[in-house]
């Protein structure tokens, strides 16, 4: 056995970690309480010497001035005000890691309740993010093994699912792979290697028009792989480049996927796609989805410049990713939210992980954080209705201080029962 983490480095202590720090931070809301409090405070006090100088002036004896100006002192102690942000907090974060959503900070549960756009990468997150080669197509001339050997060769040093799934599918095989040189990743692009003294570009349509590469003999090909919702990737030898063939590699999408559209969309919130893939495969994901708004061929470090413009338009946005390269989208979102099963970076720069790599969890997440929102809210009004009502009734000697002392604890005890109501949320269905 091999332990690969321990203490405070393993996955359940980096949970706890984060619900403790969401649940010790501030909300927005619970800044403004802040400022309202320490305005309360002398507000109170000054109120309480007006009671005192009133019943005093209007001729009633000292004792009972006093113990009216103690009742307005005691029915507006501040501890609803105090109360009503944090233990809804507590709740409402304690109640959604148990459903396996962590909320990193308050902040991002404030926002993601007002979300009107939700952003998701396609592979990895819509998808099963496995993807696996469904046709090698050689070009004219060119023999099918030779063209999935080089690619898996030339892919071993490759960090990328597609990658991989070339890798794999030449082991199935049972090809002899060689061993890459000069192994250069492409951002967005696809990699150039070098294999047995040959040059090998493998990538999208871009690289291909970058090494001046006609695609037009498999061109049919490739858009027919496209359409079926799969990527076609092009294979090329030798300098100058020339076309061996392409492989198409199929994604299968997420069977929750759609049902986490339609919820989204019955919320009232838009979905939309972003992808370095290729127009017509993101079009035909999108379409077996029911997602309007597609963004394909988008670059790894172009993602988060769309978020921007989303959020420019006025949009509050949510990013829904799993790679390292969306972290910087994740970053640049209103809500980062990080699908669980991906990698460590994306879950740091997220406020919200989905510790499932279910899509649907993204409309529990805001479920959660509206409920919460909500509760906060509705706890805010009752406190500051109860001294609205209280004060008043105090310094005109409606109440004694131990009745309003009484009042007062149920003030409380009504704010912390009304956040300990969250723990009844369940996610949808």
């Amino acid at each position: 056995m091999r332990a690969t983490a321990v203490g405070a480095e393993s996955a359940l202590s980096r949970i706890v970690a984060l619900i403790q720090g969401a649940q010790a931070s501030k909300a927005p809301v619970q800044k403004f309480v802040d400022k309202v409090a320490a305005v309360f405070v002398p507000v109170v006090v000054a109120v309480a010497l007006a009671t005192l100088g009133g019943w005093w002036l209007a001729g009633a004896d000292f004792e009972r001035a006093v113990i009216n100006a103690v009742s307005v002192l005691v029915i507006a102690c501040p501890c609803a005000l105090g109360l009503a942000t944090p233990t809804a907090i507590m709740t409402g974060t304690g109640v959604a890691a148990g459903h396996g959503i962590l909320i990193k900070d308050a902040e991002a549960l404030e926002h993601a309740r007002a979300v009107t756009a939700v952003v998701f990468d396609k592979t990895g997150t819509l998808t099963e993010g496995k993807p696996k080669v469904a046709e090698v197509v050689p070009a004219a001339g060119a023999d099918v093994d030779d063209l999935l050997r080089l690619a898996a060769s030339a892919q071993r040093g490759s960090e990328h699912p597609l990658g991989r799934a070339v890798v794999a599918h030449a082991g199935e095989k049972g090809l002899r792979l060689a061993e890459p040189q000069n192994f250069e990743a492409l951002a967005g692009r696809g990699l150039n290697a070098v294999v047995e003294g040959r040059a090998v570009a493998i990538g999208s349509r871009r690289l291909m028009t970058e090494l001046g590469v006609s695609t037009g003999a498999l061109e049919d090909k490739a858009q027919a792989i496209e359409r079926q919702g799969r990527t076609a990737i092009w294979v090329t030898a030798g300098k100058p480049a020339r076309l061996l063939g392409l492989i198409g590699i199929g994604d299968p999408v997420r069977p929750s996927a759609a049902e986490a559209v339609r919820r989204l969309k019955a919320k009232g919130i838009e979905s939309i796609m972003i992808t370095g893939d290729n127009a017509r495969t993101a079009a035909a994901v999108a379409a077996e989805l029911g997602i309007g708004e597609v963004r394909a061929e988008v670059l790894p470090a172009d993602k988060a410049g769309e978020v921007e413009k989303l959020r420019a338009g006025g949009k509050v946005v949510a990013m829904v990713g799993d790679g390292i390269n969306d972290a910087p989208a994740l970053a640049a979102a209103d809500v980062g939210i990080a699908v669980g099963t991906g990698t460590d970076v994306a879950m740091h720069t997220a406020g919200i992980t989905l510790m499932r790599g279910d899509p649907r969890a993204v409309a529990d997440a805001v479920a959660v954080s509206k409920a919460t929102a909500d509760r906060i809210r509705w706890n805010l009004f009752w406190a500051f209705a109860y001294n609205v009502l209280a004060i008043p009734a105090a310094a005109l000697g409606f109440l004694s201080p131990i009745v309003a002392g009484a009042a007062m604890a149920m003030s409380s005890v009504s704010v912390v029962t009304s956040s300990l109501m969250l723990k009844r949320w369940k996610p949808e269905g």
